[in-house]
């Protein structure tokens, strides 16, 4: 039984009690360097765990040391360890980006952020079926103070709709897992494997119910259509920290389809085998298809972005639902790839409204955006990312995914969608990038008649830059226009998750490697299971 497992729960856990506490005793500046300490402290033992799970295989951690499937087990295998180094790198960079300023006005804002971190490590490392629905409980609730955080109409209208939603979700669940248990006598997933095998035919048709209904909910978590609509308003209206860390949010409910369907129901589960597959590919072409039209038609970079992550799922799903292992492979590599490449748009945004005023992220001609050409070609390296242009990191996802539909039936349907898609983000984005950078309506006087820069600080920076000082990026001096430099410890963190996607270019060979590993032990879920059960057993 491997210690390290539970470590990249405990601190996060540990780090929201600590914040918690002493909320009201420590400075801000003081709960800020603690909060990032923390986020590097997690980031190294997932690396640590990463390496372990690398060299070893699958490790297990059984609570308590109550055998599996009787115990709470928490199972790192390779996707586990990947869903959890990609959420540590970007909780690094949306953290470094709170800090310069968002976070203030609210005490809460920093145990909340290790909340949401302690709920999404432990929904990738539990090996059972009701504390993944706990997890999704505890990184829902903490999603919920981040996205009011700050206040404002929109936000509350946005968090009501996704508390109505998630509770909905919640239910079905429990209705679910509850149904499983009763028939079956086991949540532990790898205990589940080996009964829906053995299923009676007379129960046959229950836990097919009750499968379908854990789809569903996955389905939600995952803004998968018809079930997106939550996403759209409450990504674009939150802080854009925020907004960055929820990147990998819709990610949880793919993974989770993903594990249930390659363990649970898998091709060993005899007439249960395969269940979401006449569903999923469907389901998520026609994600691609509606977000592709939601990103053209987005008023706001921040929408824009927003639709981006439901057309990411699409794509990510698609892979997924090709069931076989160069399909999940694609998959896995792109996972990071959508999930660094959102997050980044959503911060670069909030930097393109503070510069251009009361126009904030609209996609109108406005006010030249101080620092232009470095802003810009930020932009432009983001959305041929985005798009999937050669030779960047979207592009080698795409081209892995269709290499791996060209022998499938669904070929013409999957190529024809992703790459007309992909036409539609390529026309979307260029448009954004006209409108933002290359037709500036001459300066500060065509939107505000400030003098003075405590006059400009609230249209500059905003109602969040107001209350934060009104720190914005340009003033009005002598009755002509002045722009101050880069903001660059706003840019850095945008800059380092860019960066990460050039990685995922630079080490596309380890990383396939990877990615293919994983993709084959999915599909041969006898090493998972053996691994909880005889391992669990043997100890």
């Amino acid at each position: 039984m491997s210690q390290a497992v539970i470590v990249p729960l405990l601190l996060p856990l540990l780090a929201a009690i600590v914040l918690l506490l002493t909320r009201r005793r420590l400075s801000l500046a003081l709960r800020r360097k603690l909060n990032l300490g923390a986020v590097a402290l997690e980031l190294a033992a997932v690396l640590w765990l990463f390496v372990q799970v690398a060299g070893e295989g699958i490790l297990v951690y059984q609570v308590g040391n109550w055998p599996a499937p009787y115990g709470i087990a928490l199972v790192a295998d390779r996707l586990s360890v990947w869903m959890l180094l990609i959420t540590a790198l970007l909780a690094c960079f949306a953290l470094l980006y709170a800090v310069q300023g968002t976070d203030s006005g609210s005490r809460h804002f920093h145990p909340l952020f290790q909340l949401q971190l302690f709920g999404l490590n432990g929904a990738f490392l539990t090996g059972d079926l009701f504390n993944l629905f706990v997890f999704f409980e505890v990184l829902l609730l903490a999603s919920y103070g981040l996205l009011l955080h700050g206040g404002g109409r929109a936000r509350v209208r946005a968090g009501l709709h996704l508390v109505i939603l998630n509770l909905l979700g919640s239910t079905l669940f429990l209705f679910a897992v509850g149904t499983l248990y009763a028939i079956l006598g086991t949540l532990n997933m790898a205990d589940l494997a080996v009964k829906v095998a053995a299923t009676a035919p007379s129960d046959v048709g229950l836990v097919r119910a009750a499968g379908l209904l854990l789809f569903t909910v996955f389905a939600l978590k995952a803004a998968l259509v018809p079930l997106y609509l939550w996403l759209p308003a409450a990504y674009a209206g939150t802080s854009a920290p925020v907004a960055a860390l929820f990147a990998i949010m819709t990610k949880v409910g793919a993974y989770a389809i993903l594990r249930v369907e390659t363990l649970i129901f898998g091709a060993d589960a005899g007439p249960l085998a395969h269940l979401l597959e006449p569903f999923l590919l469907p389901l998520a072409l026609l994600t691609i298809v509606v977000a592709g039209l939601g990103v053209l038609s987005a008023d706001g970079l921040r929408r824009q972005a927003a639709y981006l992550v439901v057309l990411s799922i699409g794509t990510l799903l698609t892979a997924f639902a090709l069931g076989t292992s160069r399909g999940i492979a694609a998959g896995l590599y792109y996972l990071p790839h959508s999930t660094f490449a959102a997050a980044a748009l959503f911060l670069l945004a909030d930097v393109i409204a503070r510069g251009r005023g009361a126009l904030g992220d609209r996609l109108n001609p406005g006010p030249a955006v101080p620092a232009a050409p470095l802003v810009g070609g930020l932009f432009f390296l983001l959305a041929v990312t985005i798009a999937g242009l050669p030779p960047l990191s979207g592009f080698l996802g795409k081209w892995m995914l269709l290499q791996a539909a060209l022998d499938l039936p669904a070929m013409p349907w999957v190529l024809a969608l992703v790459l007309s898609v992909g036409l539609l983000t390529i026309v979307a984005l260029a448009r954004s990038g006209s409108l933002l950078f290359y037709r500036p309506t001459g300066g500060l006087r065509g939107w505000a008649s400030a003098a003075t820069v405590s006059d400009l600080a609230p249209a500059v920076a905003g109602e969040e830059g107001a209350r934060q000082g009104g720190a914005g990026d340009r003033c009005v001096v002598g009755g002509r226009e002045e722009h101050a430099g880069p903001d660059w410890s706003r840019l850095a963190p945008v800059m380092g998750l860019a960066a990460l996607c050039l990685a995922l270019v630079a080490a596309a060979g380890p990383v396939t490697d990877f990615t293919a590993a994983t993709a084959e032990g999915l599909l041969q879920p006898q090493r998972y299971i053996q691994a909880v059960l005889v391992g669990a057993a043997e100890t």
